[in-house]
């Protein structure tokens, strides 16, 4: 049997013999193959090879290496415009490049939470509550009411505790170091 494999754009044979058919319907996990012919299991195992292993990667290369290297359109090199993909524009023809870093960007963000965070907790290491309370209402955004709710205490109690918090992280922030 000659079994076609995609390669890049192009397609290469292999040929296989009986045991290594017989490998391959088990591989494949395809049902019994006593009542086929020769022509039908080959078939069947092409049909199934194809469906698992022969399938353009066309469009997840095209995603990934659309932006790498020299990818400048070029209309009129090879004399037809159909091949000029304009849809999307390229990373040094936009003025922010923030888009295509999105990920970056937001692993560099939250770092940097992280950081603020542990640092908060670190200062007031002695007092949880008040780190707790800082972050929750001062990065979190979480209304005072709403975090003194949650913890089952007395808005003015979390007020105070922010004030204090405050002071001290004040205090603190000149001997800091990064």
């Amino acid at each position: 049997m000659k079994l076609k494999i995609r390669y890049e754009d192009t397609y290469q044979s292999i040929e296989l013999g009986e045991k290594e058919i017989e490998e391959l319907w088990f591989s494949l996990e395809l049902e019994s193959s006593e009542e086929l012919t020769c022509e039908e299991l080959e078939k069947l195992i092409q049909e199934a090879f194809d469906e698992r292993y022969n399938k353009p990667e066309y469009n997840c290369w095209h995603k990934h290496n659309r932006h790498i290297g020299f990818s400048k359109a070029m209309p009129g090199k090879d004399d037809t415009e159909e091949d000029v993909d304009s849809s999307e524009p390229l990373m040094d023809e936009v003025f922010d490049d923030r888009i295509f870093r999105k990920d970056e960007l937001a692993r560099e963000e939250a770092e940097s939470y992280e950081a603020i965070c542990c640092w908060v907790r670190q200062v007031l290491k002695n007092k949880p509550k008040w780190a707790d309370a800082f972050i929750a209402v001062h990065m979190d955004e979480i209304p005072t009411k709403e975090h003194a709710a949650s913890i089952g205490v007395d808005p003015s109690t979390v007020t105070h505790w922010l004030r204090r918090a405050e002071k001290k992280l004040r205090e603190k922030y000149e001997d800091r170091q990064f």
